[in-house]
């Protein structure tokens, strides 16, 4: 049997301008109600499409279904590597257990995974954009999810799963309620994976222009440091 491909985690304040500029770690964002969101820092960097196939985060869910997207999605982030937040194995997980409890194949629609910031449809904080919420349309071969009474259903399938879970009640008011889908929901969930050591954590200043924090960081880390005995210099 071979190994498991691990997923490299990456610190997003470390990606190139034009990606941070796009996925905006760290950054405070509204919710439709006014509330103050900060956006994730900490991604799974995905090389390649086989790897975004291979890559299961749970027995039945593959990382790849947690990235389709149509042209509605920033072109960059279309392209490889990209990048998801880590809280997606959170999602997975709940995911897993809906599968279990519904009695079948469970399908994430396009745009119903993960929507970075530059999305079209990420007009306010939703919990797409913390990897933390999917919209599926389908469960097993045939149910389409499209109907009152099958939508209700299963949202009380997933409501069931945990307290921390919700979903949107049927309706047709675009971000308030769903017609076409059950739209599972863990809020607005961030992770900071093992990997990474708190030391490096820099909170960015809206008041001051973007990454000047880490232009400072970046000059720290050239300049020269002086080695030190006890508390006494050595010049």
């Amino acid at each position: 049997m071979s190994e498991p491909q691990q997923i490299k985690v990456v610190d997003a304040f470390d990606l190139d301008d034009e990606l941070r500029s796009l996925l905006k770690p760290g950054e405070m964002v509204r919710d439709a109600q006014g509330r103050r969101k900060r956006l994730p820092r900490y991604f799974y960097e995905i090389p390649s499409h086989d790897a975004a196939m291979e890559i299961r985060l749970t027995q039945h869910f593959g990382l790849n279904e947690f990235i389709l997207v149509d042209l509605k999605e920033a072109q960059r982030l279309q392209q490889f590597p990209r990048y998801i937040p880590c809280a997606v194995r959170l999602l997975a997980f709940f995911l897993q257990q809906f599968r279990a409890v519904a009695g079948g194949s469970v399908h994430i629609a396009v745009n119903g995974g993960y929507r970075s910031p530059a999305h079209k449809m990420s007009m306010n904080a939703t919990a797409h954009m913390w990897g933390t919420a999917a919209d599926t349309y389908r469960i097993g071969p045939n149910t389409i999810l499209k109907t009152k009474e099958l939508i209700e259903k299963y949202n009380d399938v997933v409501e069931e799963l945990s307290d921390d879970v919700t979903v949107m009640p049927y309706g047709h008011d675009t971000g308030i309620s769903v017609d076409d889908h059950v739209h599972l929901d863990l809020g607005y969930m961030t992770v900071i994976p093992r990997e990474i050591s708190e030391d490096r954590m820099e909170v960015p200043q809206e008041s001051r222009p973007r990454f000047a924090f880490e232009e400072r960081r970046r000059r720290e880390r050239r300049a020269p440091q002086p080695a030190t005995v006890g508390t006494e210099k050595i010049e």
